[in-house]
């Protein structure tokens, strides 16, 4: 039996067919990872550098004896590292963290030489926050404040207006420059002031610490925290490259419910000055 004879165009074609398939297979594949969630919709520029024009706000701070506060405070390192605000525990001569349970343990205290920042140091803690203190900041972009506002459980949500210098007249007078912030939501039913928030991380929609919340403008409807050159030096080298530190993303759906986990996981703590 004699099979017909295929024409030349047939031919070549298939030997065509065959040294494509074959380059294609072994072309490199250098493909770039899918590119991460857009921005909210209302961001706007990148934040600028500081400058000499930056607004200025004051706060007076009494010459009057320590008075015992409480604050809030974060995990950056799981051999027990935390972040809080200096001037909740500036002078308190035996500083906590409460984990619950009518207990708390004792903390050392290292004060931040030129930032409004202090490190709470413990034998161990909880897993880490992640930090991102060079992450390009947007005017508009919105952070996330849990905390303890009046003592008690809550969180805060706002968005970036801008840079400013936070100028503290009377005991332990300084400035330092400052990121502000427009409140736009609070957890329901939390009216008044936010006192008991200082020393909470900003978080960004990552879930990174981007700053600490340091004060507010309750007329303004205000909120202050570090500018990342002040905050960066005075925590750096406490977060190891290898920390394995992870952040939950966070939404204005999702706040509530992320800030309660940090809480309940003690990431997030609430900060007393102990009677001696």
């Amino acid at each position: 039996m004699q099979f017909p004879r295929l024409p030349d165009w047939a031919i070549y074609a298939a030997v065509v067919g065959v040294l494509l398939s074959v380059s294609v297979a072994r072309r490199e594949n250098a493909d770039a990872p899918p590119a991460p969630p857009p921005p909210d919709a209302l961001e706007g520029a990148l934040l600028g550098p500081i400058t000499p024009f930056d607004a200025a706000v004051t706060v007076n701070a009494p010459e009057t004896p320590f008075q015992p506060t409480s604050g809030t405070a974060f995990s950056i390192a799981g051999e027990g590292r935390w972040v809080t605000a200096r001037h909740v525990v500036e002078g308190c001569r035996k500083p906590a963290l409460v984990i619950g349970g009518g207990r708390a343990i004792a903390a050392d205290v290292r004060l931040a030489a030129r930032a409004d920042v202090a490190l709470l140091i413990t034998d161990g803690g909880p897993p880490a926050l992640p930090v991102a203190v060079d992450a390009p900041l947007h005017k508009n972009q919105r952070a996330f404040h849990p905390g303890f506002p009046q003592g008690s459980a809550g969180e805060v949500t706002s968005r970036l207006l801008g840079r400013e210098t936070l100028q503290i007249s009377g005991r332990g007078a300084r400035s330092e420059p400052v990121l502000a912030w427009a409140e736009v939501g609070r957890t329901r039913g939390l009216t008044g002031t936010l006192s008991g928030l200082s020393g909470a991380p900003a978080l960004d929609r990552h879930g990174r610490v981007i700053g600490v919340t340091l004060a507010e403008s309750p007329r303004r409807g205000r909120i202050y925290t570090t500018a990342p050159e002040s905050f960066g030096p005075a925590i750096r080298g406490e977060q190891r490259a290898d920390e394995g530190a992870l952040g939950e993303p966070v939404t204005i759906d999702n706040y509530g419910r992320v800030s309660d986990t940090l809480r309940r996981d003690l990431r997030v703590a609430q900060v007393v000055c102990l009677s001696v």
